[in-house]
């Protein structure tokens, strides 16, 4: 296990492969650890790959005063300080998508991109399932029994019970409309068709969507496109990333791979 000190606080986080750096951040249901077959696959793209354990989730510290998006936002700025990670690709899930969202506000200069799963795009869009849900038994029906799923479902156990109420209600200072709306940073938003803790975006928003962002739905996913249609989704990543810097993801649309899947 990899740890950096948050003063005597930990901070889990684990590597793989070598090249750009790539941040995946996990969401409001698991921790790093879901994110594993897809971080293999991007190391075979020779990027690196990095995934930590935002505060109260996983084999990171839990104190709940740290449990709010400023401050998981403020430790991903910490983390890549003391990593020496320079300008990076932020791919973010649900929570997240959020933090990736917020730092690259904050931080345009430092975010080369960022693919945003299960982004909330207003905060009406986050449904009462995962308010009302604890870390297990939204792990527990999201991931069923699949034997797949099983290291993404080991580590809900782990998470304070806290976190949850903390981060959501901590969403109105972020201004989520604002965020996205005036955000310079290229963005590819990804939905699972049937996920029922995020709304997809709604047709107004799309047309509402700045140049540099664009949204893809996989039909056959829900809440976990990187587990529940994993081929689909490493692929869309994979090509996502091959994208010259400062390209639109709006162009991945001109390939047939993906043209079924943009509405």
């Amino acid at each position: 296990m990899s740890a950096i000190l948050v003063g005597q606080d930990v901070v889990h986080y684990e590597v793989l492969g070598r090249g750009r750096p790539v941040i995946f951040l996990h969401g409001w249901v698991g921790s790093w650890r879901y994110w594993i077959p897809t971080m293999q696959a991007t190391a075979s793209l020779l990027f690196r790959a990095y995934a930590l354990d935002l505060w109260g989730f996983g084999d990171t510290a839990k104190r709940p005063e740290y449990y709010t998006i400023d401050k998981q936002t403020a430790l991903l700025d910490f983390f890549l300080n003391q990593m020496g990670i320079g300008r990076v690709a932020l791919v973010g899930h649900g929570l997240g998508a959020v933090v990736a969202f917020l730092y690259a506000w904050r931080h345009p200069e430092l975010v080369d991109r960022i693919m945003a799963v299960s982004y909330p795009l207003e905060e009406s869009m986050i449904t009462g399932r995962l308010r009302s849900g604890s870390p297990i038994s939204l792990a527990e029906s999201l991931l069923g029994r699949d034997p797949d799923n099983e290291a993404a479902r080991s580590d809900a156990p782990k998470a304070d019970p806290q976190v949850l109420p903390v981060s959501l209600s901590s969403l109105g200072d972020v201004g989520l409309n604002a965020v996205w709306q005036h955000l310079k940073t290229p963005c590819l938003l990804v939905n699972g068709a049937n996920d029922p803790l995020i709304e997809s975006p709604r047709n107004e928003q799309l047309f509402d969507l700045p140049p540099q962002m664009h949204a893809i739905y996989l039909e056959q996913a829900g809440h976990f496109p990187m587990l529940e249609d994993r081929n689909k989704f490493n692929r869309l990543l994979a090509d996502f990333l091959a994208l010259e810097s400062g390209e639109s993801p709006r162009d991945l649309q001109l390939k047939e791979e993906w043209v079924r899947r943009v509405r």
